[in-house]
């Protein structure tokens, strides 16, 4: 029997595609919404008679293994792999140099996953690992079930494995576990001395790693607490949610979903019972996420942090949740705590959290009148502008008007003058992060990240053997003041092309850069600037050796990143104003993507600090 028919052989077409939607019984066959296309009255059925199933809205039908291509957007050898194992057919292994790209990078990560886990059970160079997570409350199983790993403090270990293996190296580095020098053109491992969390998709394999620094290594770490795997040909981070694959069949059960920010929330939960949990891994969700959860329960909770960062990923999770009419509450985790320490500490503190959880309305009226004072006039026009356009979205006559009311007893105007303006009003909500400041206040700030931005040309300049380091990790946009930046620009180009780096050379190599022998102004400013950066490094940091110049090049370099995102999330909160108040809910929905990619660099660089 050929594989593809031994797989159909022991599995049930309905157990697979209950694993995806909700289905009803309809006689000997059952009956579901499409999830192929948007419809008011179910018309996808499937057979477990024929073992087939077949839409009449939009017309698609097969066998299970259609049906999981369909749904996954795989290929017919992506399906067979990801049946087997629920049907306990074995496969037998494929040449590296046959299979498919995807394949072979699955197979790469599988692999590097396992001697992960091997490293962190055995080797002694993981004692500080496994002490960590021991102080985490983490058992046995819990390690196992979630295959913690380590990755040993070595420059090639795991590439030289997988090469071993038989895999490239170009291989190696499309799966994200090696990275390119700059310098000499050598691959590296990617991950050293980290503790592995294995980020795996919604059938199990592991797509992906975050790594969390070794506990004895967080005071010298150069590259932050927490560094993750690359986007790759099997990993993209807005379509993935940590735990998924475990949380599934549970979050079908209770019928309900509930979000948390971090991995180890997720696998504290875990561990505690709460099989329902998955983490947005410090993002705010996105409308694949929640299609993903949509599968197996219309409810979802959101435990995100409830700082500014947090309410945008919150409030994004809620317009998305909303758009694909999805039921959202709020749960607001006692004393501030995250998810992981309040269950860690008091697992019925969690469970009254989850059962007190707000709804949507609750979350937006707590919010919108923090701090209002319903005596004034301009407040009770301020929380009526931000509520009624919320209230307007609202699919349910009976909420809306439920809504309606409450605004109107809260901030004491008519309910009918009201109901007169909802009908007015564009569903969107209100923005208020952030507030303006006075231009002086803009320029004074401006002036101090270009200075930072000259210190560390200047420590660049005579600490050259950094250079490596400052073009992998800092950008020229990320880099403050417009001469700075071509000053940047330039130095990364004349390192690129030069062996040697000397202020000599550079010097004649700037004149010469336009053949104008620095004559026109923009090569006149860059060589002010030069003269005026050797004279800083030696003004400011005299006493400084390699050690200390290296730290400082670190911390400027972070300060001069996050400052940057910041700076983009603030952009990016006027142009979502500016969308919303006219209406285009695309361009919205593009923006939070944006404002989420940047808020989720803040949070890294904040742990990094």
């Amino acid at each position: 029997m050929q594989p593809s028919e031994e797989i159909k052989s022991r599995l049930d077409i309905v157990d697979v595609i209950r694993e995806y939607i909700q289905l009803q019984a309809a006689g000997v066959n059952f009956r579901a919404k499409c999830p192929f296309h948007r419809e008011k009255t179910p018309s996808f059925v499937v057979s477990p008679e024929k073992q087939i199933y077949h839409c009449f809205g939009c017309g698609e039908g097969g066998d299970l293994f259609s049906f999981v291509m369909k749904m996954e957007g795989i290929e017919f050898v992506e399906a067979l792999r990801l049946l087997a194992p629920k049907a306990g057919v074995a496969l037998k292994k494929q040449n590296p140099e046959a299979a498919s790209k995807r394949n072979k990078i699955l197979d790469i990560l599988e692999l590097s996953r396992r001697y992960y886990h091997k490293i962190f059970l055995e080797e002694a160079s993981a004692r500080n690992a496994r002490e960590y997570i021991k102080k985490r409350e983490l058992s046995a199983d819990t390690i196992e079930e979630w295959q913690i790993g380590y990755s040993p403090d070595s420059w090639d270990t795991v590439g030289k494995l997988l090469r071993a293996k038989g895999y490239k190296e170009n291989e190696i580095f499309v799966a994200g576990l090696i990275v390119k020098s700059n310098k000499n053109n050598r691959f590296y491992d990617r991950f050293r001395s980290r503790i592995m969390f294995p980020i795996n998709d919604i059938n199990g394999n592991t797509v992906a790693f975050s790594a969390r620094v070794s506990p004895e290594k967080e005071a010298t770490e150069q590259m932050g607490k927490y560094i993750n795997s690359p986007q790759t040909p099997v990993y993209d981070k807005s379509k993935i949610l940590f735990g998924l694959d475990k949380a599934k069949l549970e979050i079908k059960k209770e019928d309900l979903a509930i979000v948390v920010e971090g991995q180890m929330d997720a696998i504290s939960a875990h561990q505690a019972g709460f099989k329902n949990v998955v983490a947005s891994s410090g993002t705010a969700l996105t409308t694949e996420q929640i299609q993903l959860l949509k599968r197996f329960s219309n409810n979802i909770a959101l435990a995100f942090d409830m700082d500014a960062a947090g309410e945008m990923a919150t409030e994004r999770g809620i317009r998305e949740a909303m758009r694909l009419e999805m039921n959202i509450k709020i749960i607001e985790v006692p004393n501030g705590k995250d998810p992981d320490d309040c269950i860690r500490e008091n697992p019925n503190d969690w469970v009254l959290a989850v059962k007190n959880a707000k709804s949507m309305m609750e979350y937006y009226f707590a919010k919108t009148f923090a701090g209002l004072d319903m005596l004034k006039l301009d407040d009770k026009r301020g929380a009526a502008k931000i509520l009624l356009p919320i209230i307007a979205g609202l699919k349910n006559v009976v909420e809306k008007d439920h809504w309606l009311k409450e605004l109107s007893n809260r901030i004491d105007v008519g309910e009918p003058l009201l109901r007169e303006s909802i009908t007015t009003a564009k569903p969107r909500v209100e923005r208020t992060y952030g507030q303006k400041k006075e231009a002086k206040i803009k320029i004074q700030k401006q002036a101090r990240e270009e200075k930072i931005s000259e210190y560390f040309l200047a420590l660049l300049l005579k600490f050259n053997s950094y250079l490596g380091y400052a073009i992998n990790y800092l950008q020229v946009e990320q880099i403050f003041g417009q001469n700075n930046q071509e000053f940047y620009k330039n130095l990364i180009i004349y390192y690129n092309n030069s062996v040697n780096i000397n202020l000599d050379d550079y010097k004649e190599w700037l004149k010469n850069i336009d053949n104008n022998n620095g004559t026109n102004t923009k090569t006149i400013n860059q060589l002010k600037l030069l003269n005026k950066l050797v004279i800083l490094v030696d003004e400011e940091f005299s006493d400084i050796d390699e050690v200390g110049a290296k730290s400082e090049i670190i911390s400027l370099a972070l300060a001069l990143k996050k400052q940057y995102y910041l700076e983009k999330m603030k952009g990016v909160e006027k142009l979502i104003i500016e969308a919303e108040k006219q209406g285009d809910e695309n361009k919205v929905r593009i923006l939070m993507e944006d404002f989420k990619s940047f808020s989720e660099e803040v949070k890294e660089l904040k742990n990094s600090i």
